[in-house]
């Protein structure tokens, strides 16, 4: 699985990808240079919405797991506090 390091790497070059693009478009403005840096920073930007979802889903799998194991002895009265808690953290 990826990690948010691996997305640090992809902002890295996110980054210098622009710089790229600006440097193109203040120099010579080659649409054609232009297209290939654009469809670059889109593939990287694909690639980091694809870690962050797939870390999203490996966390929302383990809280389901956390949360169908807490259910079945004593996991009420836990159940009822993090959903306070959950409450209190959206007002």
């Amino acid at each position: 699985m990826a990690s948010l390091k691996d997305v640090e790497k992809v902002a890295d070059d996110l980054s210098t990808l622009v710089d790229q693009l600006r440097r193109e478009l203040s120099d010579s403005a080659s649409f054609d240079k232009l297209t290939q840096i654009a469809d670059q920073i889109s593939e990287h930007a694909d690639e980091a919405a694809g870690t962050f979802s797939s870390i999203n889903e490996t966390l929302m799998g383990r809280l389901n797991e956390l949360k169908n194991s807490g259910s079945g002895s004593g996991g009420s009265s836990s159940s009822r506090s993090g959903s306070s808690s959950r409450a209190k953290a959206r007002s």
